[in-house]
């Protein structure tokens, strides 16, 4: 059988003003017609160069060796793409290989409507006036299953959601029916029911057109449910590959064994950290006499509407309690309300009705004057660090921020013992403390947002979605950090997130919200073994297990939940 894809003996390394980097040693790979093939791994493993390699995307510090062999479309004749002109790369892509890019909100031209932009590339390629570019745009958004695709054909993307805008990319990318559709994380920041959906559109995308699919992407559940081959990588060389069965059941190199062991899986067990089994059973004996951290009573939160058009109601009559020592969990799909929850706990986003109560302050209609004593006493870990680290500082002035805030230090220097005592609780070496945003990995930097959040030693900690965006080896010893740290400070915790498997690991309680309502809430144990609640149910067949056999029978009842075929 003919390989869509054949890549031998790659080599990529890039010129840095500290010598050369070899991001890619040694790379052999291939694709077949209608096969689906992950190459997984953790950030930095040379993934993404790898990806972006076959398209011909590197930068011009690049220097690139080896051979990257791409069929066309027909089959006719094949090229290497290492030698391709500008011009002659022009009309391989879109054609012969496609790409959909792992952050789809800046992949997408914000001034343009979504119907341009999937026309642009069918005008690019082939003859066709635009009512014609127009209607196969139409067609491609209703392949991938965009409701009401002939209005939506000119919406904006941002009036799309995260999963609308990403088969928005796929419909590109399919647009002109290529061999090979190249997906970098085309699902990192989706929530579980959104990424169930967008993984069905790729496996039935590459069942009715036999394309060809390179995944890369650092989700080993993914790879169990889509994926019919698997290629490790680390440090720019592929150390392990097999069929997905294969690799999951009997992986050879011991560093697939360290990857598939640092999965979360749902049911596992709690992460567990020294203290942490004896303290909170107590707590659950005695949360009628502890006072809460927390305590929201029929909580409703609207945004308000603009040019004459209703408010929003983004919370609607949401009930739960936070106690001291507990971590809470708050899950949802994007758009359950989540983060407005938090925000509203935090002071950020006004609540509107019902009864919030924070550390003993009324939180609807609070004066910020009353409240920014309390401040203090929260702490707040962002979901994405990079963009809430300002990156003209250096970490240790991020670090030190909430104490000149809160006058706890006059400069700097004032702060540096407990901005090293900080750095030092969070495993990062004091040094870091030197170096700026851009120079740490994504898991260094959410370890400094950690550090960040618990400067003030706060009573309460909220962290929104703090490891959605991290690589599973990272997760884990992100997550067990918090743990050590919560069972040695003894902070309260509200943990966002959209992962069951997270909230499996390190909840005490659980709430389940859906369209702003909380439809499901206890212990989490009691909970995510036992779901009462339709959409719970849903939620947890959605979420994707390393286990190709398990996945497959949980895809199906997935599909049952959701009233599917």
């Amino acid at each position: 059988m003919t390989k869509v894809l054949d890549i031998q003996n790659l080599e990529v390394t890039f010129a840095t003003d500290h010598g050369a980097v070899k991001a890619v040693d040694g790379v052999s790979l291939s694709v077949q017609p209608g096969r689906v093939l992950a190459v997984v791994g953790e950030s930095g493993s040379g993934k993404t160069v790898t990806a972006r390699t076959i398209l011909g995307l590197l930068p011009e510090t690049a220097v690139s060796s080896g051979a990257v062999v791409l069929t066309t479309r027909d089959g006719s004749a094949e090229n290497n793409v290492l030698h391709l002109s500008k011009d002659q790369l022009r009309q391989v892509r879109g054609r012969d290989v496609a790409m959909v890019f792992q952050e789809a909100s800046t992949a997408l031209n914000p001034v343009f409507t979504i119907g341009w932009q999937i026309a642009d590339g069918l005008r690019a390629h082939e003859k066709l006036s635009k009512k014609e570019a127009r209607a196969r745009a139409i067609e491609m958004l209703e392949r991938v299953g965009i409701p009401e695709p002939s209005e939506r054909v000119d919406y904006y993307p941002h009036q799309l959601s995260g999963g609308q805008k990403q088969r928005v990319m796929i419909a590109m990318a399919l647009a002109l029916r290529p061999g090979l559709i190249v997906a970098d994380e085309p699902t990192t920041a989706l929530d579980v029911t959104v990424q169930a959906e967008i993984l069905d559109l790729l496996r039935k995308l590459r069942d009715e057109f036999g394309t060809a699919i390179l995944l890369i992407t650092h989700n080993m559940g993914v790879v169990a449910d889509l994926a019919d081959d698997v290629a490790v990588m680390y440090q720019g060389e592929v150390v392990e590959r097999a069929s997905a069965a294969e690799l999951f059941a009997n992986p050879r190199e011991e560093y697939t064994r360290e990857l598939l062991g640092s999965v979360l899986n749902l049911g596992g067990g709690r992460i567990r950290a020294v203290g942490r089994s004896e303290v909170a059973p107590v707590l659950v004996q005695d949360r009628a006499q502890s006072d809460a951290v927390v305590l929201a009573k029929g909580l409703q939160i609207q945004y308000p509407g603009r040019l004459g058009k209703p408010g929003f109601m983004a919370v609607r009559g949401v009930s739960f309690e936070i106690h001291a020592g507990e971590v809470y969990g708050l899950v949802g799909e994007s758009g359950s309300g989540k983060s407005t929850i938090g925000r509203a706990i935090a002071g950020l986003t006004p609540a509107t009705g019902g009864s919030l109560r924070v550390l003993g302050h009324e939180m609807v209609g609070f004066k910020e004057r009353a409240f920014r004593p309390a401040r203090r006493d929260i702490g707040f870990v962002f979901q994405d660090p990079a963009s809430s680290f300002n990156p003209l500082l250096t970490i240790a002035e991020n670090v030190a921020e909430p104490l000149l805030v809160h006058r706890l230090a006059r400069n700097l220097a004032g702060a540096q013992k407990r901005v090293d005592e900080l750095l030092e609780s969070v495993q990062l070496p004091r040094a870091y403390g030197e170096r700026f945003p851009h120079e740490l990995s994504g898991g260094q930097r959410q370890r400094a947002s950690l550090a960040r959040g618990l400067a003030l030693d706060p009573k309460l900690l909220i962290a929104d979605e703090p490891t959605s965006a991290l690589d599973v080896s990272v997760q884990a010893k992100v997550l067990e950090l918090f743990t050590e740290l919560q069972a040695e400070l003894g902070f309260a915790a509200l943990f966002i997130t959209h992962d069951l498997a997270v909230v499996d690991a390190l909840a005490d309680r659980v709430g389940v919200l859906y369209h702003g309502e909380l439809v499901e809430s206890g212990v989490a144990t009691e909970v995510l073994n036992n779901p009462q609640e339709p959409y719970t149910q849903r939620l947890l067949a959605s979420l994707p297990v390393p286990d190709p056999a398990r996945q497959a029978e949980r895809r199906e009842l997935a599909r049952m939940l959701r009233g599917e075929e």
